[in-house]
């Protein structure tokens, strides 16, 4: 028997990217386990990946390409050989090429498959070589740096293992235990050597139940809270004016700007009391080190934008960036361009021009007769939008015509899978090549193929290859290997290194103090509390909050007094992933809406009754949770199981808010209204 050890990094969509160990016996995985010597994960798995194996050789698992052979959204296909459904979608996505042009062809892929090239790198050269229409937008992350970067210049912030020297830590949005679990142990540290640890969150949730204090305002109004706190902090001179006055633009009109955000007037917007934002304000100002931990949740909201626009001047105001432990900690993205520049997928045939569809709005895009081109051909990779997308009941309606091609690589049968004419078969982690950057450390993980892929399956990289072979080109960009193309995009670092170690950290400073000294991104390398740039796009040039249309602030809240938050709650599955698998989903029960016994009493409900759950968009039927983690006026529905019946799925994401955020990039999920009522 042949037996060897593979290094590798989780690619799950993640802020963790966890380095694993994969045991291979004969050519077979039979043990994975966390790698001991990575920096921030310190040789523990989650719940989610501890079976991967299980996944890896699931007998559900695609393994060969399939045509569909029966109604769309059925899930009947026949086996097909490659060379057949490459045939297949050759032809048609050639004739409508030929007959409408390459607008008429939409890629859609989100992070299943968070890996440098695995989730886009050749796709970007095959579709602009079709003249496809590009994908814009993002379901996350793009709005927090846009925001961030609208202060700083740039979406850099602090390391997130820095929390450790903290000496008061406040979780914004945050659900540290659950999603971001090996985050933990270093705010844990902190706490330890006397850190108070403040959790600011609309649910109690798991991260919330084990702060020192939990804060628990009304989806949508953190902005209000914030500037109640510039407030605070000026009114009591919680200030470091020396780092104002060298390092920052437009304190003075910031000033005049908070001056009536008293905490009695947030407090009435927030749904909170003004000793409450009083003390707040008070502690993070007196503290040194503080340091603000926020993620991606905050960002789904109409002013998604604007929080992190706003949440960014704090510790300019405080001066806490001068201290190790302090500052802002988000987002680590941008620090792996350190090293990595993927700019290199992008091709020079591009034409500028060519139409852009948001990812947010795929049901739009499938279903508004007047868009034109219309959208014959649609690609879905690394994601399952009928479940991830909000408003998905008109995902569902355009996914069902019959002039729409939809061409899908996946794993397992998903709910999108369903409605796809040809469906590829992809690779697992264990069976490709990739260089993970993370977002929630600062070190790069190398995954090693551990295994041949299983069947008939390849990685994306391959399918792109195949597909424009098929389609009669013959650029070479489009074929380049996967080790070339990861090689192309380093500096300063060789694949035989990350190969060795299994993870490098990138090359950033240590220890990281990106604003210590000033040194921001913006023309002036000044923090700019007063924006003349957003001023001259026609946004807020100070920071500003604006209730959202679809909060409880809002005009539709008498309508639907509801807001609807749609959480991940599992511990044993991510997104959508391992929803379906035995060990997984069965083992977190099926979907439910919780709600606060003050609301449940007022329309006659109990623990346990069949409810409806509607608006204007769709209607579930759930069984109701009463809780108190919930404060009157906000219930949640969990966020991720795919249909059980595989008839016509309901989701969470049926009833979520499709508007897009403050400046564009992103999609308001947690602005939504519902009513409740028991189910007839």
């Amino acid at each position: 028997m042949t037996t060897r050890s593979v290094l590798g990094t989780c690619h799950h969509d993640c802020p963790d990217s966890c380095g694993w160990i994969a045991t291979v016996e004969d050519g077979v995985a039979v043990k994975l386990r966390g790698n001991p010597d990575h920096p921030f994960s310190l040789g523990e798995l989650c719940p989610k990946v501890n079976h991967f194996i299980d996944r890896v050789y699931s007998p559900d698992r695609l393994l060969t390409p399939l045509v569909r052979n029966g109604p769309k959204g059925s899930g009947r296909f026949k086996r097909a050989s490659w060379d057949e459904a490459l045939e297949v979608v050759a032809d048609r996505v050639g004739t409508v090429v030929e007959t409408l042009g390459g607008e008429a062809v939409l890629p859609w892929w989100d992070a299943g498959t968070q890996g440098l090239i695995q989730m886009s790198s050749l796709d970007r050269r095959l579709f602009a070589r079709l003249g496809a229409s590009r994908l814009t937008g993002s379901l996350c992350g793009g709005t927090a740096s846009d925001g961030t970067a609208a202060t700083y210049g740039t979406a850099h912030a602090a390391d997130p293992m820095d929390v450790r020297h903290a000496k008061f830590v406040l979780l914004w949005g945050t659900n540290t235990k659950l999603t971001n679990r090996h985050l933990w142990p270093f705010i844990e540290e902190a706490r330890q050597n006397g850190a108070e640890i403040v959790a600011i969150d609309p649910l109690r949730t798991s991260t919330a139940a084990a702060a020192d204090r939990h804060i628990q305002p009304l989806p949508g109004t953190d902005v209000a809270l914030m500037l109640a706190m510039m407030h605070v902090l000026i009114r009591d001179g919680l200030l470091d004016q020396e780092y104002i006055d060298a390092y920052s633009l437009g304190f003075e009109a910031l000033r005049d700007h908070v001056a009536d955000w008293t905490p009695v007037r947030a407090a009435t917007e927030c749904g909170l009391e003004s000793e409450t934002i009083e003390q707040l304000a008070r502690e993070y100002g007196s503290a040194r080190p503080a340091h603000i931990r926020t993620l991606i949740g905050a960002e789904h909201h109409e002013n998604g934008a604007m929080f992190f626009r706003a949440l960014s001047c704090l510790p300019v105001l405080t001066g806490s960036w001068r201290v190790l432990g302090g500052g802002l900690s988000k987002s680590t993205h941008s620090w792996a361009a350190a090293n990595v520049d993927d700019s290199v997928f992008d091709p020079t045939y591009q034409e500028p021009s060519t139409r852009t569809i948001n990812m947010n709005h795929l049901g739009r895009a499938l279903t508004d007769p007047t868009v034109e081109p219309p959208i014959q051909a649609l690609f879905v990779w690394n994601g399952n939008p009928v479940v991830t997308v909000p408003n998905a009941d008109l995902i569902r309606q355009g996914l069902r015509r019959e002039d729409l091609f939809t061409v899908v690589s996946e794993q397992f049968m998903t709910d999108t899978a369903r409605y796809a004419d040809v469906v590829f078969p992809a690779t697992t982690q264990l069976e490709q090549v990739d260089l993970i950057t993370a977002w929630g450390h600062v070190y790069l993980g190398w995954n090693e193929p551990a295994i041949e892929p299983v069947g008939e399956s390849v990685p994306n990289t391959e399918l792109w290859r195949r597909l424009a072979a098929a389609m009669g080109f013959d650029d070479p960009d489009l074929f380049e290997s996967d080790l070339s193309l990861i090689e192309s995009t380093l500096t300063g670092l060789s694949i035989d290194d990350l190969r060795r170690a299994g993870m490098i950290r990138a090359d950033v400073p240590s220890p990281l103090l990106p604003y210590a000294e000033g040194g921001f991104g913006t023309p002036s390398g000044k923090a700019e509390l007063h924006s003349t740039a957003l001023g001259n796009l026609g946004l807020d040039s100070l920071p500003t909050y604006r209730a959202p249309e679809e909060g409880p602030n809002g005009s539709l809240a008498k309508k639907y007094p509801l807001s609807l938050l749609t959480p991940k709650h599992h511990t044993r599955f991510l997104n959508t992933s391992y929803s379906h698998l035995p060990k997984h989903g069965p083992r977190e029960g099926g979907p439910f809406v919780e709600m606060d016994r003050v609301d449940a009493a007022a329309r006659g409900l109990t623990d346990g009754d069949r409810v409806q759950v509607w608006n204007d968009r769709a209607r579930l039927t759930l069984p109701a949770r009463i809780s108190d983690r919930l404060r009157p006026g906000v219930v949640a529905i969990p966020f991720g199981w795919w249909s059980d019946d595989h008839g016509e799925p309901m989701t969470a994401n049926s009833l979520t808010s499709d508007t897009l955020t403050d400046w564009g990039g992103g999609v308001a999920y947690s602005d939504t209204l519902v009513e409740i009522s028991r189910a007839l």
